[in-house]
């Protein structure tokens, strides 16, 4: 798929990428997409709900009353979780909800999800940036310029560079990431993708890998 490279100022360069098929022209599978989303979620659910059992509420451990005689049912403690203050039964406990995926199945839907934002029309490539200090103003005017303003966008960068990811960091609908951290779920979640060609080239460098 050939794209047009455009300037900061969102104009043609008069170059074309080719953004590789092997990331960018496959039949994305909306099964895997889903599972690879449902997994990065769980993984961000921080599971620290905790409830006191009978054995850790306050309370005396007595016995109320004796036994038999009384007329009434028998009793335990005061910690008895039929009581109010009393422990909880079967509460929530500290545990992980992340869950496994293998790493194909986690590439393929990485791959679906760029396939589908390929379909879709909502890939903008753009010669690198290169920023002497952080400038959010600046990031906002080179968006704009690309038709991007506004819009939820992920910033794909080749190599983290502090300038570049600074100005990002301030814009609300905007995120910056590097591509070897790229997921799934932030690819679904933006509307658009931004790549710098330097980002297209280490796709078509990943390619020639896994060739």
């Amino acid at each position: 798929m050939q794209v047009d490279v455009l300037n900061i100022n969102g104009q043609s360069t008069g170059r074309t990428v080719e953004l590789p098929a092997e990331f960018f022209g496959m039949e994305p599978n909306d099964h895997l997409i889903y599972l690879a989303v449902k997994q990065y979620l769980a993984a961000q659910h921080q599971g620290t709900h905790k409830v006191k059992t009978r054995a850790e509420v306050k309370g005396a451990s007595r016995k109320l009353h004796r036994q038999k005689g009384t007329g009434g049912a028998r009793k335990g403690n005061i910690r008895n979780p039929l009581y109010k203050g009393g422990g909880t039964i079967f509460g929530p406990k500290p545990h992980s909800y992340d869950f496994k995926l293998n790493k194909q199945v986690k590439n393929l839907a990485f791959y679906s999800a760029l396939s589908h934002k390929a379909k879709n029309n909502s890939i903008v490539v753009v010669e690198d940036i290169n920023m002497d200090k952080p400038k959010t103003s600046e990031m906002a005017k080179i968006l704009s310029n690309l038709n991007l303003a506004g819009k939820k966008t992920l910033f794909l960068m080749p190599d983290y560079n502090d300038n570049a990811y600074l100005s990002v960091r301030n814009l609300p609908r905007v995120k910056a990431n590097v591509f070897h951290s790229a997921n799934t779920y932030d690819v679904v979640n933006a509307g658009a993708l931004l790549l710098t060609e330097g980002v297209v080239k280490q796709f078509a460098e990943t390619e020639e890998a896994m060739a």
